[in-house]
């Protein structure tokens, strides 16, 4: 049965490099709006939900391009949830790597955005929680400000009081939380822990961000035995994540794991074509959200997630553009036909 679930978070202009020049060799940017929030939430309702997203968007053209964005995207934006107020929205910059250089993304403008600087008491916490199943935030969003953050853990308890689930994408990035790091972030990732049902980590969040230790030396071996503990100490439902292989023939393996009721259920793992690399992640958290939200078998969730995923490397954009039959067509392996 379909739900509605609201993201939390920010909206963003990604300018683009065309093909793969770099920013000193362009002379144009092709522009688009995004951020995780933006792909959950029309993820989600391309999988036939109600995705909605709680925001903040400047005052003038740029806020109503942003806004007639979100419309095309499918994401419901009612006045109770992308709210208007402040003058900038945060910009990036998007070179696509190839073969051995790296996308790059260069922030500006971001800590200043509308989103950034809402004060206390933008949003009406209580009635958001009172028209959701089920709330969506993460990582990224946590390393903004202290204003952010309340903001965030507001939302959450407001949800989980009134019986909502609580979504927590980890998304740890160092670039945002400074020289402190790993050690600034972990009390508020321990907040957000202790509130949410499904998490999206992997070995390395329970390692670096967390601090928890290990003596196993793969990564499968250090997910075996870490991810049980995160699921026992904060008293988390689910947990999954992805583990990524990068070719130099400009391909990506990808395979994911759920972590459900004690036990690890671990999708096939796929190999593809790389068009664009970002957002990939928010597609297979949107994945497994459905899934779960559905109440698929686990291998059918993961495996969903995994093909979500994949598909998302495909297409232009931060944002997911798969519907749910999109993604059943190519996990029954009938991809790369012309369609008739």
């Amino acid at each position: 049965m379909p739900k509605t679930i609201a993201a939390f978070g920010e909206v963003m202009m990604r300018l683009q490099v065309p093909g793969y020049d770099l920013l000193t060799q362009a002379s144009t940017l092709n522009y688009s709006f995004s951020g995780t929030g933006v792909n959950v939430a029309s993820a989600l309702a391309r999988f036939g939900h109600t995705g909605a997203l709680v925001t903040r968007l400047p005052v003038g053209p740029l806020g109503d391009a942003a806004a007639a964005y979100l419309r095309k995207l499918g994401i419901e934006a009612e006045a109770d949830f992308v709210l208007r107020g402040g003058n900038y929205l945060g910009l990036y910059f998007l070179e696509n790597g190839f073969g051995a250089r790296p996308s790059r993304v260069t922030y500006t403008n971001r800590l200043e955005s509308s989103f950034n600087t809402a004060p206390e008491g933008t949003y009406d916490f209580d009635r958001i929680a009172a028209s959701v199943d089920a709330v969506h935030f993460c990582g990224i969003t946590l390393a903004m400000n202290d204003g952010v953050r309340s903001h965030m853990k507001n939302l959450a308890n407001a949800v989980k009081s009134l019986g909502g689930k609580v979504i927590f994408d980890c998304n740890f990035r160092p670039s945002l939380w400074g020289e402190k790091g790993h050690n600034a972030a972990k009390p508020h990732y321990e907040e957000m822990l202790e509130l949410a049902d499904i998490v999206f980590m992997n070995e390395k969040d329970a390692m670096f961000t967390l601090g928890m230790g290990t003596s196993a030396e793969g990564r499968e071996e250090r997910l075996a035995e870490l991810i049980p503990a995160v699921a026992k100490q904060y008293e988390i439902s689910t947990i999954a994540g992805t583990h990524r292989d990068i070719h130099g023939d400009n391909s990506h393996s990808l395979r994911g794991f759920l972590f459900k009721e004690g036990h690890f259920t671990h999708s096939e793992r796929l190999r593809f074509s790389v068009y664009d690399r970002i957002g990939a992640g928010d597609a297979f958290a949107s994945g497994i959200i459905h899934g779960e939200l559905e109440q698929f078998e686990p291998e059918r969730t993961v495996n969903f997630a995994a093909v979500a995923g994949m598909l998302a490397h495909t297409v232009a954009g931060d944002t997911p553009m798969a519907s749910e039959g999109d993604v059943i067509r190519a996990m029954e392996n009938s991809i790369g036909d012309v369609e008739r």
